[in-house]
């Protein structure tokens, strides 16, 4: 079985964050994975994307040109990257951000408030493991106790309040994607 993903939005949204656990948590559970980060000279509030594949086989490109999930934070995104989805592939939508959504009616949509829901659980930040929470809820592609366990030996030392944030805000996001 091989996932190719995207996640795109503005610079500082933890696009390549979310990318590089899925990657780092795939490869702890013994999966192939690329990892292929996009961003431009601006960081902070200009675009980024990642490519991330995990795979049970040899990867033979990062490259990702037909994704099978798009995790799109704001409206640019999914204008850029929603055409390409694979048919039955799955869209993952910040409404917040992305006003006009996709009208796409050939793959499974998520759209939620991604950036309301991380502000109700206490910082902004925790965006990106919203997003992270719906992917493993809706496709099981990684597995909650594994990116745990990483997030945990990642952050207990340096931030160890953000990191129940962190927790928590996965955790919702495995709510609403178990939900779709």
């Amino acid at each position: 079985m091989t996932t190719e993903l995207i996640c795109a939005g503005f610079g500082g949204q933890g696009v390549l964050t979310i990318g590089r656990f899925i990657a780092k948590v795939g490869m702890k559970e013994g999966k192939n994975v690329s990892w292929l980060p996009s961003y431009g000279p601006e960081m902070r509030g200009g675009t980024a994307n990642v490519s991330t594949v995990v795979s049970d086989e040899e990867i033979a490109s990062p490259i990702v040109s037909f994704p099978d999930i798009l995790v799109a934070l704001n409206q640019p995104s999914i204008d850029k990257f929603a055409p390409s989805i694979r048919p039955g592939g799955l869209l993952i939508l910040n409404t917040n951000m992305c006003p006009h959504g996709c009208k796409r009616d050939d793959i499974v949509k998520i759209a939620a408030p991604l950036s309301d829901i991380a502000n109700e659980i206490g910082n902004p930040m925790v965006l990106n493991m919203l997003a992270i929470g719906v992917i493993i809820g809706k496709t099981g592609l990684i597995k909650y106790q594994s990116m745990e366990d990483d997030l945990t030996s990642y952050m207990k030392a340096k931030n160890p309040e953000l990191l129940e944030l962190n927790l928590k805000a996965i955790k919702r996001g495995i709510e609403i994607g178990e939900g779709c």
